[in-house]
């Protein structure tokens, strides 16, 4: 398995940390958790929200990567642009929680075009 495949699957699993952030620590409810998480405030609602966009990120990354792979696309090219793209999620994730929303708006960015670059490598 590629590089970038693997990454698909970081892709995937950062979400779930995102929720695991959401839901830490005292008072989190599993009768009701869609219900407690949409009342939840500061850096608890970030992750929710950084959650949100994060299974978002992955539709767009998954159908990038996979086009590349089945265009085969040159491999090297293929699996940087895909681990700066988990780069770029990490750092959206952290913005996201620091609430810094400028910074934020950028590294998605860079994120979004990366994905765009994906499909450009395997034109």
């Amino acid at each position: 398995m590629t590089i970038s495949l693997w990454c698909v699957l970081v892709a995937a699993i950062l979400p779930i940390v995102c929720t695991g952030i959401a839901k830490s620590g005292r008072g989190f409810d599993n009768y009701n958790p869609r219900e407690w998480l949409g009342r939840q405030e500061g850096w608890r609602a970030r992750a929710n929200a950084a959650q949100a966009n994060s299974w978002e990120a992955l539709a767009i990354f998954s159908a990038a990567a996979f086009t590349a792979h089945i265009a085969h696309a040159p491999q090297a090219a293929v699996d940087g642009i895909s681990i700066a793209f988990i780069i770029a999620r990490l750092l959206f994730i952290l913005a996201y929680l620091t609430n810094r929303a400028a910074l934020r708006s950028v590294v998605w960015l860079i994120g979004f075009l990366l994905c765009v670059s994906l499909f450009v490598v395997a034109a």
